[in-house]
């Protein structure tokens, strides 16, 4: 509105500035580049019941009660990247019961004190403890070359522009490279091959490390949907907690929740995937921000 001497008042001002940032951030979004490929690390492990195998690899885990249980399971990895830049165990896990949600009605993490709340977020609930990892060692071995447990490769993944949203989405069931697999399968065939008579490689994990210029208010969002274990870290702090062995979950993590963040600074995002049981593999990323590559995870020559 205008005061009486014609001008506008200063909150009439600050709302027309915030409506032209959203809209410049609008516009940067749908002018983007088409596409975004990310070059992270595979590694393929066996499963724990043939020679040689990983203790987490086809291993159900289980509840409170120590009965077999699949499920989403929080807090197996500690808040904060280890200086080589990789998740820290915390805990065998805590199954969740009911899913954390924001206004919105999307799934979000169990709150933290970096994490800004928000009016209209609903509480979840988890048990008390559980049994979805077997133990920090088994655990430290997942995202680390170890000659004699896994092998491992390099894996491009491709992100394309919504044309509607303008957000990056890749996803198993649509992207050219992996619609036909049936899932998020990346090493059918290859690496220590296919499991039984599946036909297809199900036990491996997956790291991407990117980087992304943080922009305030504009509405910056990465989610996550599959299974199983997805960690997400921005600036080495988690933001995505997927944990555990279950069918296709779906997280949010909304920026403008770390109030850290500098407007206009670059920050690392850091994600670990893990796919640790059959009978299916579902990847789908959705994410506003325009990630690009950092340098690739250190991976040694493949093993065997």
């Amino acid at each position: 509105m205008r005061n009486g001497r014609g001008h506008r008042s200063g909150a009439a001002l600050l709302a027309l500035a915030g409506a032209v940032a959203l809209g410049d951030a609008a516009r940067a979004q749908h002018d983007g580049p088409e596409t975004l490929v990310l070059t992270g690390i595979v590694r393929d492990f066996k499963a724990r019941e043939l020679s040689g195998g990983h203790t987490d690899f086809q291993w159900q885990p289980r509840n409170k009660d120590n009965k077999g249980a699949f499920g989403h399971y929080m807090n197996i990895v500690a808040d904060r990247l280890d200086t080589d830049g990789k998740p820290v165990f915390r805990s065998r896990g805590h199954r969740v019961t009911s899913q954390w949600r924001d206004g919105s009605g999307r799934n979000i993490m169990s709150p933290r004190e970096y994490l800004d709340s928000r009016p209209g977020d609903v509480s979840g609930s988890m048990e008390t403890q559980g049994n979805a990892v077997n133990s920090a060692q088994s655990f430290s071995q997942w995202f680390r070359d170890q000659p004699g447990v896994n092998i491992s490769k390099t894996l491009q993944i491709t992100l394309r522009r919504d044309a509607e949203s303008g957000h990056y989405v890749f996803d198993d069931r649509t992207d050219p490279q992996f619609s036909n697999l049936g899932g998020f399968f990346p090493i059918n065939g290859d690496l220590y091959g296919n499991y039984g008579s599946t036909g297809k490689n199900y036990h491996f994990t997956f790291e991407l490390g990117t980087q992304f210029v943080y922009r305030r208010n504009a509405g910056q969002v990465f989610t996550f949907r599959g299974d199983d274990d997805v960690w997400v870290f921005v600036d080495g702090w988690l933001v995505i907690d997927l944990g555990g062995v279950h069918g296709a979950i779906e997280q949010t993590i909304d920026l403008d929740r770390l109030g850290w963040l500098v407007d206009g600074n670059t920050y690392q995002l850091r994600f670990f995937f893990a796919e640790r049981h059959t009978t299916e593999s579902n990847f789908r990323i959705t994410t506003s921000l325009e990630l690009r590559d950092i340098a690739i995870p250190v991976s040694a020559a493949l093993y065997d």
